[in-house]
């Protein structure tokens, strides 16, 4: 994110954050990519030793009280290790975003708190085999038994099904479309890894499918209330969807930038490349999408400032998550372009493992498909859009008339 845009007073916050970056050893990454470390608890024990994770909860639980602006300025430090570490690094804001808004005292204290403090470590359960966008598809059922739900079922794609203490499930309680509830499960005997996934890039996130067999949740772990499962996601979505926004900003500027000094050092026809148009114009066309990207993840954030995640679609005209949509979208389109065009800078050596360029473009690839697919995005973007048109287009001036022959009404056919 551009630094010019944030408050002086919150300029030392993201030089935590880069600090936190710098520390990392390049043997952690190394290890994850070859599927060694399958979950980095060192870092985000570390993260929440320095402060660093849910930097805009309140101090009281364990947060800085900061504004979304930082965290994501925060995050596009952060992003340059990667997307494993980058969404280990967003969970306690992806989940600690449900629990902060919905949870009771007792469930803040024994989740919310130890989790910023990088003693807890958290894990969202969303997506189902029979389907991922289709949030009101899901197969998975709590049934009450007394003072306890008993959870049967089976989720993919889980970042954090490996190592994880504690998960948020979403599970149908009942026969409606939208009767979905929102659980915190705390793992147990009967909560089972069937399988840790080979991925083409995101490696080392403890990446599973899990499946729930006669697990029991007590009530006083039920989210908001039963059948309030969907609020619940609205508002999680938010920081879901604009964490890897700015993540992927952060690997797509990583790449660029070694690309750009690359081209300072590598000759050919006796001069730098970086003097060829055909090499520097591809540096220019990616930085400047990768600045069109981050202004508006800053948008989105501040419009989060404004007017909270519930602005996620409760209000007509409320632009938060047209915003968010739009920041996921555009964000990890222009990183993987910007990551594309290095891998062309510097010809085949980036297509090999000398440099990481090929690791951020596997890690990149599944941003524009995780957290709801950028086509997903459009769906959402477009319907905002005319929900907000129809809201204010008669405060505008009316351009339909501004043509010279407006008067033409009979070639102004609707039907």
């Amino acid at each position: 994110m551009h630094e010019i845009l944030l408050d002086e007073s919150f300029k030392h916050v993201v030089e935590e954050a880069r600090d936190l970056a710098k520390w990392v050893p390049k043997e952690l990454l190394w290890a994850m990519d070859k599927g060694e470390v399958q979950y980095p608890r060192t870092f985000v024990e570390e993260a929440g030793k320095r402060n660093l994770l849910g930097l805009r909860f309140p101090k009281e639980l364990g947060g800085r009280g900061l504004p979304y602006v930082v965290e994501m300025a925060c995050l596009e430090q952060i992003g340059v290790l990667g997307a494993s570490l980058g969404c280990l690094y967003s969970l306690p804001s992806i989940v600690g975003e449900a629990i902060a808004t919905f949870g009771t005292d007792d469930q803040k204290a024994r989740f919310l708190v130890p989790t910023l403090q990088g003693k807890k470590f958290c894990a969202e359960a969303l997506t189902e085999p029979r389907g991922g966008s289709d949030f009101f598809g899901a197969t998975t059922t709590a049934v009450r038994k007394g003072d306890w739900f008993v959870l049967n079922g089976v989720k993919r794609f889980i970042v954090g099904a490996v190592g994880a203490d504690y998960f948020l499930v979403y599970a149908r309680t009942g026969d409606g479309p939208k009767e979905i509830t929102a659980f915190l499960v705390e793992r147990d005997e009967s909560v089972v890894v069937e399988r840790i996934y080979g991925l083409l890039g995101t490696r080392g996130g403890g990446t599973g499918r899990l499946r729930f067999k006669g697990t029991k949740v007590p009530v006083e772990n039920v989210l908001l209330g039963v059948g309030q499962g969907a609020q619940v996601f609205n508002v999680m979505m938010v920081p879901e969807r604009l964490t890897p926004a700015a993540g992927a900003i952060a690997m797509g500027r990583a790449a660029i930038a070694l690309a750009a000094k690359y081209s300072t050092r590598r000759k050919a026809f006796g001069k730098p490349i970086k003097s060829f148009q055909a090499v520097s114009f591809k540096i220019a066309d990616a930085i400047s999408a990768l600045d069109a990207a981050s202004s508006l993840v800053f948008a989105a954030a501040k419009a989060c400032d404004q007017y909270g995640s519930f602005g996620a679609g409760k209000h007509v005209g409320t632009p938060v998550r047209r915003l968010v949509s739009e920041a996921k979208k555009v964000a990890t389109e222009s990183a993987w372009f910007a990551i594309n065009q290095a891998m062309q800078v510097m010809g085949g050596i980036a297509y090999t493992d000398i440099y990481p360029i090929e690791r951020y473009l596997r890690d990149a690839r599944l941003s524009m498909i995780w957290t709801g697919t950028n086509e997903i995005m459009n769906l959402l973007i477009q319907h905002e859009y005319y929900a907000e048109l129809e809201s204010h287009y008669s405060k505008l001036r009316d351009i339909e008339h501004d043509a010279t022959t407006t008067d033409a009404e009979d070639d102004k056919v609707f039907e």
